[in-house]
């Protein structure tokens, strides 16, 4: 394959990636209250609109707690499973891990499905904390695999320099292994807070019309009624993913937390 006809490939696969992209940017564009592509006309009412109607407002409010409480959530499991499963190596540790990264070894539908039963059982049903609880245990395996590459990419000589030097454990646990393994916390937190604010599945099994985040939202306004507002939610997502994304990849290694650089490992 020659270099030019090579360039053209990539070019045409990165266009197709990015084609739904662009025909939703367009409709948010839309001056009238339709989803046109090409857009008829071009306004940027429908960005402002998104921030003043209550009926959008509610829902992103919504997002924005369930995401954040959620993605904290997770990483605060994932924490202490990942440092066992690091300091110990038994088989307690590899069932924990395993247990860790199940979530996302099922279909969705199926976890979903667990955690409604679970609900309605507790009475919980409906409430925004059963939906954050139940956003952290489905997205706890973002930063349980990233804290766990943290882990690994420790120089354990640093370890037991700190431990000859008399060190504690709660003193080599805060002055050596958590300043090395904080860019993979927070990056184990953006995943999940991306990822929550898009689920939908999990988010209308465990609250329905109760608890209603922009994705219900968007799912809701589809059936009764179309406006570029949708749209409009859908760039601001991309937005905030490429902004995160964009910010671990200049700021930390995202080819390691991704798992595919293990040149830092021991």
């Amino acid at each position: 394959m020659t270099r030019g006809l090579r360039l053209f490939y990539v070019c045409f696969i990165l266009f197709l990636l990015a084609l739904p992209i662009i025909v939703v940017t367009g409709i948010s564009l839309n001056e009238g209250r339709s989803l046109r592509f090409p857009p008829e006309g071009l306004s940027l009412r429908w960005y402002g609109a998104l921030f003043q109607e209550g009926d959008w407002l509610e829902p992103l409010r919504h997002s924005l707690i369930i995401a954040s409480c959620a993605a904290a959530l997770s990483v605060a499991i994932a924490l202490p499973l990942a440092l066992y499963v690091w300091s110990r190596g038994n088989w307690l540790g590899r069932a924990l891990h395993t247990l860790g990264v199940a979530p996302f070894m099922l279909p969705p539908v199926i976890t979903a499905l667990g955690f409604l039963v679970f609900w309605v059982s507790a009475g919980m049903y409906g409430q925004m904390l059963a939906t954050i609880i139940s956003h952290a245990i489905f997205l706890v395996t973002l930063p349980v695999v990233t804290i766990s590459l943290g882990l690994r990419s420790i120089d354990m000589a640093l370890v037991e320099a700190a431990r000859t030097m008399g060190a504690s454990r709660g003193q080599i646990l805060s002055g050596v292994i958590l300043p090395l393994i904080t860019p993979y916390i927070i990056s184990g937190f953006a995943f999940a807070f991306v990822l929550s604010l898009n689920e939908y599945i999990v988010a209308y099994m465990v609250a329905g019309f109760t608890v209603e985040t922009l994705p219900i939202k968007i799912f809701n306004s589809l059936r009764y009624g179309y406006t570029p507002i949708m749209g409009v939610v859908a760039v601001l997502f991309v937005a905030l993913a490429i902004i995160v994304f964009g910010l671990i990849g200049r700021y930390g290694n995202l080819p390691r937390l991704m798992g595919s650089d293990r040149s830092g490992e021991c």
